[in-house]
């Protein structure tokens, strides 16, 4: 059984960074697939940043691109995500995610952290 447990949200001025980190705790499979997702307000849950170990692949969603770093410390079994120049609009819950399959953006995991408020100003 997987847990993830995220951490480092909070709030941030508009131009401003902030580190996410998800612990994984409990057996996945040798390649598996983790993301970040965030629920913004009157939105969908959107698909922000993954990796699928299996083909050391790395995605971003447009609205994050070039911003946002995600990154795998696989010996710590954590799971972060630099998040730089900050908008108000990324202002959201913010959940990371694992799966042994290769969902990508696509919110269809098995496991889900219970997810960390940024709030942007």
């Amino acid at each position: 059984h997987v847990q993830l447990v995220e951490s480092g949200g909070g709030s941030a001025q508009a131009g401003g960074s902030l580190r996410l980190s998800c612990v994984r705790s409990g057996a996945i499979s040798d390649n598996y697939c983790v993301g970040w997702f965030r629920k913004r307000p009157g939105k969908a849950r959107e698909g922000i940043a993954t990796i699928y170990t299996g083909g050391h692949r790395t995605m971003y969603a447009d609205s994050v691109k070039g911003r946002f770093t995600i990154s795998l410390d696989v010996d710590k079994n954590t799971l972060y995500l630099q998040m730089d120049n900050l908008r108000p609009t990324d202002t959201a819950m913010y959940y990371c995610s694992a799966d042994s399959r290769e969902w990508l953006l696509i919110p269809r995991y098995d496991w889900w952290g219970q997810g960390t408020q940024v709030t942007v100003s």
